[in-house]
């Protein structure tokens, strides 16, 4: 009887046992996934098949395809734009950048003067906003790209600091090849053709007013041929000392509000943002931290570090590509790691690698190296809606929470972080707007199968270029074009003539009915289907239109953030460390210590 009774106490206590230590794995679990660190990595105009992880057997990326390995890798990873400005709108915002005004119904879809009065709009809520007010250290480092002030040179009301970052250490444009001397000028070529025209016009009107003075067909006060005269002088000594000195007003290193470099050096460019990384989360580890990590590699002009300058297979973007490798390795995995450790931060932090978008395949040097990236077997690159120009890299990492080495082939976006680190924040998604982004985690910890991504729209600029439509009970992934790019050469897979695609008149071709493909088994976009290879052809583009009906419904008029008003140079908007009599000239910079690079 004694032995019965102490059998059934001892099953009692094991019992008790097990149950206090499944709530205290529950306990531990879902503390886990609450206010976790969150590294946010991204690179600018990196082509999904530049790293190893997917598929490149010739650049050495270890460290990257480390985080692949150790986490989960996306191998239908979309960026909501393909260029640069729009695309990093709405991964902040989780929301089309047609929402935000931040996509161009001009030529022009991205800024590309410091001194531009247009920018990410101050109602917009960004990811960092939210993390900051649920007690989040924020940090922005490196390329901003999202404007800067609006009326006056010190208002920063599109600066990184106003959109919820704590911290700033970057470039709030972007790296143009105007900005390192000898790689010439992409802006140059791009509006060369409109400063000719505008010249000839002043030059012509100039000429004629003085020849119909001279002939007397009617007189012409001097005062008017003067007048014109001066306006010709004034506009072509602006634009010579625009140029002549537009690295020194458009490319410089900004701490928080101050100008610290400028023009921006290149050398130890990337140990130093590194750097500036390291110390940030050396300094914020005892609270948790948003840090976005937004390289300038591989966005032309390509520079590396003397270790690594030489070393890779693919010339100098090679070169590019795997030092920001190093970086990656400085982070997360390598000597930083020890700090992570030593700081319990490892398994509380959540790590997500990616590019803006897609290779920029145009991008060639005056010498005929190649300066662009590899997309892999994608058609298209930068500026265009193939899926070589969206297409991304998405490789997330969070060691105990998400599974290591899995592969989700769904649809995702890089709108989908906004939402996801929101909630693990513990913060409320807005509710008086539309956010298009979806919460990854359910589908990175297998709780669920499919991506809440029924439909994707694809813009080009502010206009509707292409949707994609995964339907609930199919594994196919359909896509329809509106328009496509005219590529030039008429063989080539990008616009080499004006180094980008344009979204409208002559450098499109509509289509009607529009073209269709399945991803699933035509990722490369070779052959489009007609109603005699697809018998549900009409069908498809009858939904698909309906989502698009739908879509443009939810669309509201905002301020066009882009437009040429916001795009100019406005000179009282400029900044200057300096003054202009000494060129705008500073370096505060050059005493900050780099850490020691093995490139091996």
């Amino acid at each position: 009887m004694n032995q019965a009774a102490t059998s059934k106490r001892k099953k009692m206590g094991l019992l008790l046992f097990l149950t206090v230590l499944q709530c205290a794995i529950s306990s531990v679990n879902t503390y886990s996934v609450s206010n976790p660190n969150v590294v946010l990595l991204i690179a600018d105009d990196l082509g999904i098949g530049d790293l190893g992880c997917y598929g490149n057997r010739t650049l050495r990326t270890p460290h990257i395809d480390r985080l692949a390995k150790e986490g989960v890798t996306l191998t239908q990873h979309i960026a909501a734009s393909p260029l640069c400005t729009p695309s990093r709108a709405a991964f902040l915002t989780g929301r089309y950048p047609i929402r935000s005004g931040m996509a161009a119904f001009s030529r022009v879809g991205v800024f590309l003067f410091s001194a531009s009065s247009g920018g990410l709009p101050s109602e917009e809520i960004t990811f960092s906003k939210l993390l900051k007010q649920r007690g989040y250290a924020t940090a922005l480092i490196g390329k901003w790209h999202l404007g800067m002030n609006c009326e006056s040179n010190n208002d920063f009301c599109h600066h990184p600091l106003s959109h919820g970052f704590d911290y700033f250490y970057g470039l709030t444009v972007t790296n143009l090849r105007d900005c390192k001397p000898g790689q010439g000028s992409v802006f140059l070529k791009g509006v060369q053709m409109y400063l000719v025209i505008l010249i000839q016009i002043l030059g012509v009107t100039a000429v004629s007013l003085a020849v119909v003075h001279y002939v007397s067909f009617f007189k012409v006060p001097f005062e008017a041929l003067g007048f014109c005269l001066l306006i010709t002088c004034i506009s072509l000594a602006v634009l010579i000392f625009f140029f002549y000195h537009f690295r020194h007003l458009n490319c410089f290193l900004m701490r928080d509000h101050q100008i610290i470099q400028q023009p921006l050096s290149y050398e130890n460019l990337t140990q130093r943002l590194t750097t500036e990384a390291v110390r940030f989360i050396e300094r914020n580890h005892n609270a948790p931290f948003l840090l976005v990590l937004s390289y300038l590699h591989v966005h032309t002009a390509l520079y590396a570090s003397k270790m690594f300058r030489g070393k890779s297979r693919h010339g100098l973007y090679g070169d590019a590509v795997e030092e920001m490798d190093w970086s990656v390795g400085m982070l997360i995995l390598g000597q930083i790691l020890d700090v992570l450790e030593n700081y319990n931060l490892s398994n509380r932090s959540l790590v997500y690698f990616s590019s803006d978008q897609g290779a920029h395949i145009e991008e060639i040097s005056s010498s005929g190296e190649v300066h662009g990236g590899c997309n892999g077997i994608y058609k298209g690159g930068k500026s265009t809606n193939w899926e070589g120009g969206i297409r991304v890299p998405g490789l997330l990492r969070w060691p105990g929470v998400i599974h290591a080495g899995t592969y989700i082939d769904d649809p995702t976006s890089n709108m989908d972080i906004f939402p996801t680190i929101v909630k693990l924040a513990g913060a409320q998604l807005p509710y008086d707007r539309i956010i298009d982004g979806h919460d990854l985690m359910p589908l990175l910890q297998g709780k669920v199968i499919r991506s809440k991504h029924e439909f994707l729209f694809h813009y080009c600029n502010a206009y509707l270029n292409a949707v994609r439509w995964h339907p609930r009970n199919s594994e196919s992934v359909w896509k329809v074009f509106f328009f496509t790019p005219n590529f030039t050469p008429e063989d080539s897979s990008g616009c080499y003539d004006s180094h980008v695609c344009f979204c409208y008149g002559g450098f499109i071709t509509q289509h009607d009915p529009p073209l269709l493909f399945d991803l699933s088994r035509d990722p490369e976009e070779k052959v489009p289907l007609t109603p005699e290879t697809e018998n549900r052809f009409y069908e498809i583009l009858s939904v698909i239109q309906l989502a698009v009906d739908n879509h443009t419904r939810s669309l509201q008029a905002v301020s066009d953030q882009l437009s040429w008003n916001n795009l100019v140079w406005k000179p009282w908007l400029q900044l200057c460390c300096s003054s202009f009599f000494q060129f705008c000239y500073c370096d505060y910079d050059s005493e900050n210590s780099v850490p020691e690079v093995h490139s091996g």
